[in-house]
């Protein structure tokens, strides 16, 4: 039976942190709270600020102002030993010339282990990665997937109950991304550790998270679980980021729109004019029907379970996803339908959700 940590699930905290370099804010005045035993999501493109978050909690790079509070304790200006965290890069950081077993337990050779604690902890680490037979192996004769569960495993024996991952799957292949994110939900969830992971991968955030802090340009766009963050973005870049492929977004200032939009049941319309709003509706909510919002496809992409049509809506073009393999050509007017409780409406200016 694998026990838990017994240090505790302390909970993160930053309030209005802010990461400047003269006058470029890489972080704005961020403010999240990482609950106890909660793995946390910090999603969104690259230059974001996601990276810069993580090496300010680690305490790697100081903040410019606000506070980071781990467990209760304003830990702003300790240093990164003090903090009691373990922390997993993108780069895997291995020693070249110590085998598996050396790259684990490195750091608890610096902190002056006894050998006994330490051969303990290393055969934790490696029951529960899987790593037996592995152990008098160099990194170089480890694949990707093996060389990540080592870092993972450096993680694992410093026994800290907070762990920061910094984008850890990015340099693995589809398959073993899908093999590594159930795994480290797994070890998150058996260890009880509070964990904040980094990633610009969508269905990283969406598949491994218990709440998600939606980044661009240094500030946050929403914070929410993954299902409130696909049925009720916030902004409409949560509605353009959040998405397999994301929402289509149909400004209502092409009178062709308007006209048709003002004249058909889409959902109840919200105070002011439609030309100050943006529509949006899911690609997977669509359907095709003998009248509706006419559109004209401009390709089509068989995947196999599903088809995505790409269309001329207004002045834009909309994704359609549906079932199975579609029969039609570019150029073919088609007529596009969904339910009314799937439209969602967004300020044109302020990019600001509107209504329920």
């Amino acid at each position: 039976k694998i026990r838990t940590l017994s240090s505790g699930k302390p909970k993160i905290e930053l309030e209005n942190v802010t990461k400047a370099w003269g006058e470029v804010r890489a972080v704005d005045a961020v403010s999240f709270t990482a609950q106890e035993g909660e793995l946390l999501v910090v999603l969104g493109p690259s230059g974001c600020g996601k990276s810069t978050i993580l090496r300010l909690i680690a305490g790697l790079e100081t903040v410019s102002a606000g506070t980071v509070c781990i467990g209760g304790k304003d830990v702003t200006w300790l240093p990164p030993a003090k903090r009691n965290i373990s922390m997993v890069f993108q780069s895997y950081a291995l020693f070249p010339h110590l085998n598996v077993a050396e790259n684990i337990v490195f750091g608890l050779k610096v902190r002056k282990l006894q050998p006994a604690e330490r051969r303990r902890r290393l055969e934790r680490a490696v029951e529960l990665l899987g790593m037996q037979g592995l152990l008098q192996r160099k990194p170089a004769e480890l694949s990707g997937g093996q060389r990540q569960r080592v870092a993972l495993g450096r993680a694992i024996v410093s026994e800290a109950p907070v762990c920061l991952m910094d984008e850890p799957l990015s340099n693995l292949d589809a398959k073993l991304r899908h093999e590594m994110r159930r795994e480290i939900r797994m070890l998150q969830q058996r260890l009880g550790i509070t964990m904040i992971y980094v990633t610009h991968d969508q269905v990283e955030a969406m598949t491994m998270a218990d709440k998600i802090a939606l980044l661009d340009a240094g500030h946050i766009e929403q914070f929410a679980p993954p299902d409130e963050l696909y049925a009720r973005p916030a902004t409409l870049f949560a509605a353009g980021f959040i998405g397999t492929p994301p929402m289509n977004l149909l400004p209502l200032d092409d009178s062709d729109a308007v006209r048709w939009i003002g004249s058909h049941p889409v959902g109840a319309f919200p105070e002011g004019t439609l030309k100050e709003l943006v529509l949006g509706v899911r690609p997977e909510k669509i359907s095709l029907a003998e009248s509706g919002l006419p559109a004209e496809v401009l390709s089509l992409e068989y995947l196999g379970a599903d088809s995505l049509i790409a269309c001329k809506v207004g002045t834009g073009e909309w994704i359609v996803r549906q079932s199975g393999k579609i029969k039609l050509s570019a150029g073919d007017r088609i007529h596009l339908t969904w339910p009314e409780a799937e439209t969602h409406w967004f300020e044109a200016k302020r990019g600001k959700r509107r209504g329920s």
